[in-house]
């Protein structure tokens, strides 16, 4: 199935805004004064060919790691000058985070990793245990709760991944790559977990990816070149230039 498939939820509200973003790492430039809004509700996806910035890009919006230039609005309080303290709480409230390789904490066992944000929030065992059940049934891996990362295929972990990400009902979802490590059908999955879930919920995604297929679930695609987004996929952008220089 296709996000298009299903009514959207995106409005025209900024969650968060980015403007002008600079990022180096040493003398490579990963961002280059990359602008970007995340509307409420919407699915949007960044593309863009490996080393575009597109992971750097994410990190910044999310609080993982501070831009060397430019802001993040997120709700009128500007993120790149936040204390580490306020940061970290908003990714255990408002923010959920996915990667490639799901990340999950291999010594827990599914349902321990999906009550893990729960518990640092402050709410007690037994609570946290029924809700995170809950949204492991929502993804379709209940079946799984006492099973360790190793002990699942990499379809299911990142199922379960999804789930430790909306377990707390974020404002936003951040995934880097999130069915790179799958195969297709497994991809396909966890895609259509992952828009229907947030379809429910109105909560915002931005969706890395190098994959045009996974890039279709999403409501808006922007594409990420030389660390600057431009309107359209990346190929598009070329195309474009292209023309301009014949």
């Amino acid at each position: 199935m296709n996000a298009r498939d299903e009514q959207p939820l995106s409005g025209e509200t900024a969650l968060i805004s980015a403007h002008g973003l600079k990022k180096s790492y040493g003398r490579t430039e990963a961002l280059r004064g990359a602008s970007l809004d995340l509307h409420v509700g919407e699915i949007l996806a960044v593309t863009g060919t490996s080393g575009s910035g597109k992971s750097t890009l994410l990190h910044c919006l999310a609080g993982i790691v501070r831009p060397d230039e430019g802001v993040v609005d997120y709700g009128g309080e500007q993120l790149d000058r936040s204390a580490e303290a306020r940061l970290s709480e908003l990714r255990r409230h408002d923010f959920g985070v996915v990667f490639q390789f799901g990340q999950l904490i291999p010594e827990l066992s599914a349902l321990d990793n999906v009550a893990l944000p729960l518990l640092l929030s402050g709410i007690r065992r037994g609570p946290a245990n029924q809700r995170a059940g809950e949204w492991l049934e929502r993804f379709g891996v209940r079946g799984q709760a006492d099973l360790r990362p190793g002990e699942m295929s990499g379809g299911r972990s990142q199922r379960v991944a999804l789930a430790r990400a909306l377990v707390t009902e974020p404002k936003a979802v951040f995934a880097d790559e999130p069915t790179g490590a799958l195969d297709s059908l497994a991809g396909e999955q966890v895609m259509t977990a992952l828009v229907h879930t947030a379809r429910e919920s109105s909560t915002a995604v931005l969706l890395i990816t190098h994959d045009a297929q996974i890039a279709a679930y999403a409501d808006r695609e922007v594409g990420l070149r030389d660390g600057v987004v431009h309107s359209g996929s990346p190929d598009d952008v070329g195309q474009e230039a292209a023309r301009h220089e014949g």
